[in-house]
């Protein structure tokens, strides 16, 4: 069966976007060397994407550019590789490189996924996949970056979770420029 992970950065008062839905916030301390190869080896790890319709757009918008194939050249090269799944009722078609487009109920969809072989997969930012998802016990690793930055408002990626989740500690990595990664599974 394949593994699903998700996948975010998250301020120390635990957002992982501001109350606008930006994430711009998350690129502070990028210029860690250490840091840096942490994200290429990610990105160089295999593996699907999973997103929901906002940050579908939001990536596809960014990856497949010059701009980003200037900026961060590896992780580029692999977004645009990697096979991605979006969930939406609304998007009538997914046109970036190797995207399947989903359209039935999440829960029941990502269970046949799972099924289906092929690499494990990562849920990227997407916090309303998250959220319906984490009660299900479908996803088998949170892991998350936790950054050096306080916003005061915004949504955490557990939004409208109505049940506690249990969860132990499986990994984690300071980096030079503050932030933290890491992972949890199920308890």
């Amino acid at each position: 069966m394949r593994k699903l992970i998700a996948f975010n950065h998250v301020t120390l008062d635990g957002y992982f976007v501001n109350a606008s839905g930006d994430f711009s916030w998350a690129r502070h301390g990028n210029d860690d060397p250490e840091f840096s190869a942490f994200v290429a080896e990610n990105a160089s790890g295999g593996g699907a994407l999973v997103f929901g319709r906002v940050t579908y757009q939001l990536m596809a918008s960014y990856w497949p550019t010059a701009i980003a194939d200037t900026h961060d050249p590896v992780v580029a090269k692999q977004m645009n590789a990697m096979p991605k799944v979006v969930f939406s009722k609304t998007l009538s078609e997914a046109s970036w490189n190797n995207t399947r487009l989903v359209k039935g109920e999440l829960a029941a969809e990502m269970r046949k996924l799972k099924q289906e072989s092929g690499p494990d997969m990562c849920v990227l930012g997407s916090g309303s996949i998250i959220a319906q998802l984490a009660p299900t016990g479908l996803i088998d690793e949170y892991q998350m970056v936790l950054d050096p930055v306080a916003l005061g408002k915004g949504r955490t990626m557990f939004d409208g979770i109505k049940e506690k989740l249990d969860l132990k500690l499986t990994r984690s990595k300071i980096f030079r420029n503050g932030k933290i990664f890491v992972s949890y599974a199920a308890a």
